[in-house]
């Protein structure tokens, strides 16, 4: 089964708890604190891998997670780091968000990855928390959750060529001779119901990746027929095919047809280089129009897919464009440009109706993995936020006694003091 659209959502592995604990030793007097640090939460990563060629999987099991991070323990021992989650996908694959749909990567490498959420961070043991003026700190921190998110991921199949073509024009029968595809061929419209791929062979070991469309039909881009579903494959093929069948009534009329289409689907099309095959020269009455029917197209190649006449010529020809396609573009590479770094407030405040709101990723990882049932963490997270210039921030906005002051899901009082 062919799918190339998919909703997922991925669930980061939380990181480990921090332990509080002593050392408690025979002979060792004041031992001192000994407890160590929780491990992180696996990250979860999409990868692209040439082994699948849809998002059948993804499909049936739409809600992925990675292993926690294990606990800290006593006698300094840290908590292992959660192992990454790897979500296989095809080659193609687009990665969107669910909300927005933001475009946040393109996977067309092998092994590309995209880390999807990241996991928390494991908590601090009591040991971390050792100063001058605290000796024993009966504290620890907890683990951070891990990230959650939801994308949506878009299939674009990778290929060389692409066939277009009305239905039963032979795109199908074409495919099946020039590799070892196998697409189901009969004599009715809209036999293939999803794209195909071959890899056709030449020789001195050259390859071609073909890709066959389903039958585009006049109204495609507006939603009728099934080429609407799959004009997007199109989109990632070098060089488009067109496959007219020479027993057309109007073949000028299917390659406008045609033209139509692809143009209102995207204007990526307009500058793609386009190879005419007018098909089912086999039949004697097709054979016999192939003159006047070629007036009307530029450099047209007249074949059977049935029987094989001159496909092989034809491949050499698309062979030679995309190659040089291929040339132009090593030609035209330039390096990347640097990123650029941008600074990022580790904070922002918002005036709400009872108080304030603070947004930001370090006070919401404080928060998070601040144990409230403990007043020493509790006080230990009002040292944090006061380091972070938070406090001098809210009494610069007019900050009043009593007013709240929301983080995440917690509010605190606001006091001067």
């Amino acid at each position: 089964m062919f799918i190339d659209r998919a909703r997922v959502r991925v669930t980061a592995g939380a990181g480990g708890n921090g332990c509080c604990s002593f050392r408690r030793e025979k002979y060792v007097p004041r031992g001192g604190p000994s407890g160590g640090d929780g491990g992180k939460g696996g990250d979860v990563y999409f990868v692209a891998t040439d082994r699948l060629s849809s998002l059948l999987d993804i499909r049936y099991r739409s809600h992925w997670k990675a292993e926690r991070g294990r606990h800290g323990g006593g006698k300094d021992q840290h908590g292992r780091q959660g192992p990454d989650e790897m979500i296989p996908v095809p080659l193609g694959t687009l990665v969107k968000r669910l909300d927005s749909d933001e475009l946040l990567a393109d996977l067309v490498e092998e092994g590309q990855r995209f880390l999807a959420a990241r996991g928390g961070r494991g908590g601090k043991g009591n040991a971390r928390f050792v100063s001058a003026t605290n000796r024993a700190p009966r504290f620890a921190e907890l683990g951070e959750p891990g990230e959650e998110q939801e994308f949506v991921l878009e299939l674009k199949l990778i290929a060389d060529v692409g066939i277009v073509g009305l239905p039963n024009a032979g795109k199908s029968t074409f495919l099946s001779s020039i590799s070892a595809a196998h697409p189901k061929i009969a004599d009715y419209p809209f036999t293939t119901l999803s794209p195909n791929l071959g890899i056709a062979s030449l020789s001195d070991y050259r390859t071609l990746t073909v890709a066959d469309i389903p039958g585009i039909i006049e109204g495609a881009s507006d939603g009728k027929g099934l080429g609407h579903d799959f004009l997007r494959h199109i989109e990632r093929t070098r060089v488009l095919l067109f496959m007219i069948d020479l027993g057309d009534e109007d073949p000028v009329g299917t390659r406008d047809t045609l033209e139509n289409e692809l143009a209102r689907h995207s204007a990526a099309f307009a500058d793609r280089p386009r190879v005419y095959a007018l098909n089912k020269a086999d039949i004697t009455e097709n054979r016999a129009r192939f003159d006047e029917v070629a007036k009307d197209f530029e450099r047209p190649f007249s074949i059977s897919a049935a029987t094989g006449q001159d496909v092989d010529v034809l491949l050499e020809h698309l062979w030679f464009v995309v190659d040089r396609l291929n040339q132009m573009q090593d030609e035209d590479e330039v390096e990347e440009a640097e990123r650029e770094y941008t600074y990022e407030a580790p904070y922002t405040i918002e005036e709400t109706p009872d108080g304030f709101r603070v947004e930001g990723q370090r006070v919401r990882q404080a928060v998070r993995m601040t144990d409230f049932e403990n007043d020493e963490a509790v006080r230990h997270l009002q040292h944090r936020l006061k380091r972070m210039g938070l406090f001098r921030a809210l009494q610069r906005l007019g900050a009043q006694d009593g007013q709240s002051i929301a983080i995440e899901d917690i509010e605190f009082e606001y006091r001067s003091d």
